[in-house]
């Protein structure tokens, strides 16, 4: 029997086809390095051009409530152009007529500013520490658990812990936490004792759960929890726990001239500041939002006043069992997008509004502050 040899034709095919097969891997490794290589010096390349961008949207933020204040408005309202509205009667003749907040051109890129004011909430230090006649601290943040629907053993343990936390001493209230209990956790640490300066600080007082703090966008939020602690806190383990409709986060702020602007609050804060139902606070938005209902537009009637006596349903309130009131806002959330190409960035400021004339200690000719600035 007669074997057939192998033809020279075809091994030569195979190599040639390996070779093309390695040199194509090749190639296609190195085309992709190319390209992660060229997209990191582009971003390189526009890196101080992106924070130049994001500090010239604070910037702007700082031009436009600053106009707005100058406009002549003696309140703070969401139809006003800072909230992205079609402007007050007083900001229609000003320079801020025609200025795009959601989209401004600004060199090759875009940026876009969302301003929101901070008296929209409560202040958690202001509120803590107001005596019981005016709504004292354990009654508003009471309130507010309530309205979470915390479950009130839980509540008790969450409303004396934080009034521990910022408290300037070391005595425990009858269900609240202090250092000694803070330091028996893994890892250990001291109770703050003192002014809370990021909210987030809520999230090491004992009994304040991510659901709490965050409501339904705990889940969104586990990586910035503190590891090891919350499972040995009083109460409840936190995965019996439901989770509330709205957050502490929602409703408190820590930096704030210390009152609630009803011009600008949402109905969770309405409820808990001036202690009424939901079918009342949603009176007052009504009453704020104008003939179609919807607020930010052009027929809002803004309140001039804290006099919610015209608001049905509120003409007899009791004073006292409340939160501050008012109508201006001085404090402010700005935050900033910024597009250039293929790049993309965020920034986020807080800005004090200094308006003449507005309580002690403000006179002067106006003007807004950069408190705080980080990229995200």
């Amino acid at each position: 029997m007669r074997v057939r040899a192998t033809s020279p034709r075809g091994f030569a095919l195979i190599i040639v086809l390996t070779i093309i097969f390695v040199l194509a891997i090749l190639a296609g490794g190195f085309a992709y390095s190319m390209k992660v290589e060229s997209r990191l010096a582009a971003n390189a390349h526009n890196e101080s051009e992106l924070e130049w961008m994001g500090r010239s949207g604070v910037e702007l933020a700082r031009y436009v409530l600053d106009q707005s204040a100058r406009a002549g408005a003696r309140y703070t309202s969401l139809n006003q152009i800072w909230a992205g509205g079609p402007g007050d009667a007083q900001e229609t003749n000003s320079p801020l007529v025609g200025i795009n907040l959601r989209a401004w051109p600004l060199g090759e890129g875009v940026i876009s500013v969302q301003i929101v004011d901070l008296e929209r909430k409560l202040n958690i230090n202001r509120i803590a520490s107001l005596p019981p006649l005016q709504g004292g601290g354990q009654e508003l943040l009471t309130r507010a658990l309530t309205l979470m629907e915390v479950d009130a053993s839980d509540s008790s343990v969450i409303v004396d812990s934080i009034l521990d936390w910022r408290d300037p001493d070391d005595a425990t209230r009858l269900s609240g936490a202090e250092s000694d209990f803070y330091l028996g956790l893994d890892p250990p640490y001291f109770a703050k004792n003192g002014a809370i300066d990021d909210l987030a600080e809520l999230l090491l007082v004992n009994g304040v759960t991510p659901e709490i703090y965050w409501g339904p966008r705990a889940p969104a939020h586990r990586a910035q929890l503190v590891s090891g602690s919350s499972g040995r806190r009083r109460g409840r383990a936190a995965d019996l726990r439901p989770t509330p409709s709205i957050g502490l986060v929602d409703l408190f702020t820590p930096l704030s001239s210390g009152a609630v602007n009803i011009n600008t609050a949402p109905l969770p804060v309405l409820q808990v500041a001036l202690g009424v139902t939901d079918d009342l606070a949603a009176n007052i938005i009504r009453a704020r939002s104008g003939l179609d209902g919807v607020e930010g537009t052009e027929d809002d009637t803004p309140f001039q006043t804290t006099s919610l006596g015209a608001v049905p349903g509120l003409e007899a309130m009791q004073p006292g069992a409340r939160a501050p009131l008012t109508t201006m806002s001085t404090h402010f959330e700005v935050t900033v997008n910024i597009r250039l190409g293929r790049s993309q960035r965020q920034c986020q400021a807080i800005l004090a509004r200094n308006i003449p004339g507005l309580g002690p200690g403000m006179p002067g000719e106006g003007g807004v502050r950069v408190l705080q600035f980080s990229w995200k």
